[in-house]
């Protein structure tokens, strides 16, 4: 279900399970900072080796955090509910002004009665059919579609980043203090330094392994303009597909350094009106 604003151009899913994956997301990455700063570079914060690696993880914490929000609260591509009109009200003007061709055929969802243009899919979760919609991604409390699958991949990307770089870091630092029996390693006491380690190795190549399949995914997607549930579904390509750094443009804009950045929105789409939330 959506929040009630999400006509006046905000979007919230209000989906339970949908915002427990959010916010543990938010948990693991806090937890993930805190263990880097905290225990793993606390001891070094006065040499040029902790104050580097501190700004980095800060960094890739940052932009992961950001893009996550920005995937969570940016309006994936819904068509608004109840735009299906009767027959006798399918004038030639509104089929163009919806930006169909004469003689095209229109399909109408059964589920949220609006007028579904091609390579649109329903979400169960959100209730919406949304255009070019790849997945429901729970983690991320929203669908991933046509308008804020550039912060997904950028999730995924800054995440698996951030897990490795903070294995790289926990591994060495778990060697070097294993043969001072975890003495003076950090604030913490040996036991208590052992346990916050291990949890973040285990979290680290967890969710590396994790966000580097569906950031690989993603790409393949974006890549060869085929969305997760075309490729689920086997759906035949009766769209024209384009060259494929095109395709790479359409999700993030112009060729840039900004196409890293999930401070910086893409253009937007050209739709009909018809289709603006």
């Amino acid at each position: 279900m959506l929040n009630e604003n999400s006509q006046r151009g905000k979007w919230f899913i209000k989906d339970a399970c949908g915002i427990i994956c959010a916010v543990f997301t938010f948990f693991l990455i806090l937890y993930a900072e805190f263990v880097v700063v905290a225990v793993i570079l606390f001891p070094h914060l006065s040499s040029f080796y902790g104050i580097f690696n501190l700004m980095m993880t800060v960094l890739l914490g940052l932009l992961a955090t950001v893009s996550h929000i920005r995937t969570m609260l940016t309006d994936p591509g819904a068509i608004p509910k109840n735009s299906a009109v009767s027959v006798d009200c399918m004038t030639q003007e509104y089929v163009e002004k919806m930006g169909f061709k004469e003689g095209q055929t229109i399909y109408r969802c059964p589920k949220c009665s609006c007028i579904k243009p091609d390579r649109a899919h329903h979400c169960s979760v959100c209730k919406r059919c949304i255009r070019k919609m790849d997945h429901h991604c729970p983690w991320v409390n929203n669908c991933v579609g046509e308008d804020n699958q550039k912060y997904f991949v950028l999730f995924t990307l800054y995440i698996a980043t951030m897990c490795i770089y903070s294995l790289i870091l926990a591994g060495t630092s778990f060697f070097r203090c294993a043969k001072t029996d975890f003495q003076q390693c950090s604030p913490f006491s040996p036991a208590a330094t052992i346990v916050l380690v291990l949890f973040l190795l285990f979290e680290g190549v967890l969710f590396a392994i994790f966000t580097m399949i569906m950031f690989a995914s993603q790409i393949h997607a974006i890549w060869n303009d085929e969305t997760g549930i075309e490729q689920l579904k086997r759906e035949e390509a009766k769209w024209t597909r384009q060259r494929r750094w095109k395709n790479m443009s359409n999700v993030f804009g112009c060729y840039s350094i900004l196409w890293l950045s999930p401070f910086h929105s893409p253009f937007k789409h050209s739709k009909s009106p018809m289709y603006s939330v």
